[in-house]
């Protein structure tokens, strides 16, 4: 069928996980320099312009019919520009604060399933006279490594002024955009479960090879690498979650991290980013009164995908694994909790590489989907989370962005910021994306788990400054 293509299990498994309160889209956040050349119009006529560089924006999910496999991605010729652009007031004073409080309430509504998954907010009225653009899309579409090439593609690191191209509006119509009808939609989807049934033997001596070089590797090494459900504590932010969302940010030198780096040979940027995070989630549950049982829990996101430096970025789908380290929020010192997370996260990655980094995604490929859809729909609505020990704390994501400045047509990108879902029982996401100079953390939680996320992220400045000492 021209313009379908069925969606990988990774990707779908984004869709299925996501309930009333369980939202999977992540946000990216541009914030812009004045510009008289910018506004809401000029701004959506240049991406529709570029939509051909931009395919994942043209695809809408469509379900098979009784589910008897993953959706399809169908090419849309047109979209809903109306649906996908929206324009708002920055409101208050237009400070940094309330454009997080702005961000929030954009966060807190789940995607629209009948059109393409995504969305582009203008937020106009800050202070500064300055713009920012929130971009919200379903990681169903793309991961962290996806978006970044996505982005390349709106933004001129040249700052070029010709940022609406001379041509048709909506750029080429690359298929037409009539949904499939539901037999061919059933036969597609029978003849690709039998292919995909016929990957099984492989895959299961695959997963045997891989869980018996785990059980060598732990047995020789002995490593203290954290278990999922069994090794987290508890904490106030470790409950079901709301539909709501509460945002907030804080900025870092990047060469502060670096020359942390450099200080303890062996550890890497992604260690002390860790070390960060732990020490600012340790401070604020100290002033809180709260002493979990053990050190905190993170899961990390990984891309699994080697980019081919020669040919094309990856534009969408997910490529990603995870893998489970400790913040070592129970260690007094700074500089021994860096040094015990990359002890953590040295064994950490060995044990995915002797499992193999891309076993997790290969599995997901046999979700059903109705019952997993449905389970986790269950799960949501009776708050199971609260009723048990969390998978891990929190999730903190590092994804390095533009090297150079950027540019939206003449106005320049000041600051860029990324965040990725909360899921039930892990109330908290910590994303860090770099940004020319500057690590730019964002903090996304429920107002009802964590009711005011400045305090926490006022916590990541001297955090960094203890490992500086």
């Amino acid at each position: 069928m021209r313009g379908v293509e069925r969606m990988d299990g990774a990707d779908a498994g984004f869709l299925y996980m996501e309930t009333p309160t369980q939202h999977m889209h992540t946000l990216k956040i541009a914030v812009l320099e004045p510009h008289d050349a910018l506004t809401f119009d000029t701004f959506r006529s240049g991406v529709l312009a570029r939509l051909d560089k931009l395919p994942p924006l043209r695809r809408r999910a469509v379900n098979v019919p009784f589910h008897l496999n993953h959706p399809v991605w169908v090419t849309l010729r047109r979209i809903d520009e109306g649906h996908h652009f929206v324009r708002h007031r920055v409101g208050g004073t237009g400070s940094r604060r309330d454009l997080e409080r702005l961000i929030g309430e954009i966060a807190s509504t789940p995607l629209d399933r009948a059109h393409p998954l995504w969305e582009l907010h203008f937020c106009e009225g800050l202070a500064d006279g300055g713009t920012a653009i929130v971009g919200k899309m379903h990681h169903a579409l793309a991961d962290g490594m996806a978006a970044n090439a996505l982005l390349g593609n709106v933004t001129d690191v040249a700052g070029s002024a010709d940022f609406l191209p001379r041509g048709a509006r909506e750029g080429s119509a690359p298929a037409p955009d009539e949904t499939p009808e539901p037999a061919a939609l059933v036969r597609s989807a029978l003849w690709d479960a039998i292919l995909q049934l016929a990957l099984v033997p492989m895959l299961l001596w695959r997963t045997v090879q891989g869980i018996r070089s785990v059980v060598r590797y732990r047995r020789a090494e002995k490593p203290d690498v954290p278990r999922p459900v069994l090794d987290a504590p508890r904490t106030s932010f470790n409950r079901a979650l709301t539909p709501n969302r509460s945002f907030a940010t804080c900025t870092i030198p990047l060469e502060d991290v670096k020359a942390v780096r450099r200080a303890h040979p062996g550890v890497t940027l992604n260690d002390v980013v860790l070390a960060v995070v732990g020490g600012a989630l340790r401070s604020w549950l100290d002033d809180r009164g709260e002493h979990p049982s053990g050190s905190l829990m993170a899961g990390v996101p990984t891309a699994t995908d080697t980019p081919d430096p020669g040919g094309p970025p990856r534009l969408h789908g997910n490529r990603v694994s995870n893998l489970f380290t400790s913040l070592a929020t129970d260690v007094d010192d700074p500089h021994e909790r860096l040094r015990a997370i990359n002890r953590v996260t040295t064994h950490s990655k060995q044990i995915q590489r002797e499992l193999g980094p891309e076993m997790l995604t290969e599995w997901v490929q046999f979700t059903p989907p109705a019952p997993f859809s449905a389970l986790m729909r269950l799960y949501s609505r009776v708050c199971a989370a609260s009723w048990h020990a969390p998978p891990f704390n929190v999730v903190v994501s590092n994804v390095p962005g533009p090297r150079a400045t950027a540019h939206i047509g003449e106005a320049e990108l000041s600051d860029l910021f990324s965040v990725g879902p909360i899921l039930e029982g892990i109330g908290l996401n910590v994303t860090v994306w770099s940004y020319v100079d500057r690590m730019n953390f964002s903090l996304l939680s429920c107002p009802e788990l964590i009711t005011d996320l400045e305090p926490l992220a006022a916590r990541f400045g001297p955090a960094l400054e203890e490992l500086m000492r």
